[in-house]
């Protein structure tokens, strides 16, 4: 029997590195696909006859938890799905809380204020999902990221500087505000993703989230009736710019650092702003442009330093 070859102290093997360089490359295509589903949530918003956010909360949020849960007891079988939810560890249900957090507040934002500034108020999720993944995963954040963090963060203060001059009152503020929670449950989400691994049902959380948003709503009275028109693109919003993505994004925060799930996310910006400049005549101001260019910018250059780098 041939000896084995020996590898540097450290070193995965060649056929470990092979497929561990796969799984990272299919979860950046994974988040780069959800950051595309993510973005359309402002253009269609736009066109809805109905702006009052807490009744969007309720229908997108409603939407999406039963096209999960239908999607869930399809692939599962409904008796395994039930009893998955009722013995939902904790990391389960502070996933499902930390996306309900998200559904709610983006869309409360986004009835208050631009796309360009809802979505800019995210821009801390890298950040904070970096700094949460060194202290509770022990997750070493490479100098790459670091810098592809610093030059984001630049293209977002160029962007939220633009955008707080350019709002006109306590309204835009207070949206503004709102979606700063988003970047936090978002950063938090991942951690808790990441810790779970794969060996835990985490697909049941954004249906837990979507369905506590929900009823959260429904309990404050938000739940208002829509029209036919509203209420299709409703249902489009829960489908596919919540359910699907939310899938995509479990899978993928379970394979990649919290802080490189962030960065990708960031891409909601860019691609936000585009469909809201082409769909909705919501015109990006040059700072807004300027600090796109800054996101794309930080993202392929950690992605490119990333592949030139030894596994």
């Amino acid at each position: 029997m041939p000896p084995r070859r020996a590898t540097p102290s450290g070193a995965l093997p060649r056929h470990a590195a092979a497929a561990s360089a796969a799984t990272h490359r299919w979860g950046v295509l994974a988040m780069v696909a959800c950051t595309l589903l993510w973005s359309v949530a402002g253009v269609v918003t736009r066109h809805l006859h109905q702006q009052d956010g807490m009744s969007l909360v309720f229908w997108r949020s409603g939407f999406a938890a039963l096209a999960l849960a239908l999607a869930l007891a399809v692939h599962r079988g409904p008796a395994k799905l039930v009893r998955q939810t009722l013995r939902a560890p904790a990391l389960l249900w502070l996933s499902g809380l930390c996306w309900g957090v998200m559904y709610t507040a983006f869309m409360l934002a986004l009835s208050l204020t631009t796309v360009a500034q809802t979505l800019v108020a995210q821009s801390l999720a890298p950040l904070f999902a970096a700094l949460l993944g060194l202290v509770f995963l022990g997750h070493a954040v490479r100098a790459r990221t670091w810098a592809a963090i610093g030059v984001a963060m630049a293209g977002m203060v160029g962007m939220f500087w633009s955008n707080v001059h350019a709002a006109a009152g306590a309204r835009e503020l207070a949206g503004l505000l709102i979606g700063l929670l988003v970047p936090l449950a978002a950063a938090a989400n991942w951690v808790v993703l990441r810790r779970a691994g794969a060996h835990l049902p985490m697909q049941l959380a954004p249906m837990l989230g979507a369905a506590m948003s929900a009823l959260l709503v429904a309990a404050l009275g938000g739940a208002v009736a829509p029209d036919a028109h509203d209420l299709l693109w409703l249902g489009f919003l829960g489908l596919f710019q919540l359910a699907l993505p939310g899938a995509f994004a479990v899978w993928a925060a379970q394979r990649l650092a919290p802080a490189e799930v962030a960065l990708l996310g960031l891409l909601e910006t860019v691609f936000g702003t585009l469909w809201a400049w082409l769909g909705a005549s919501e015109i990006p101001s040059h700072a807004t442009l300027a600090g796109g260019a800054l996101i794309l910018l930080a993202l392929v250059g950690n992605e490119w330093l990333g592949r030139r780098a030894p596994a």
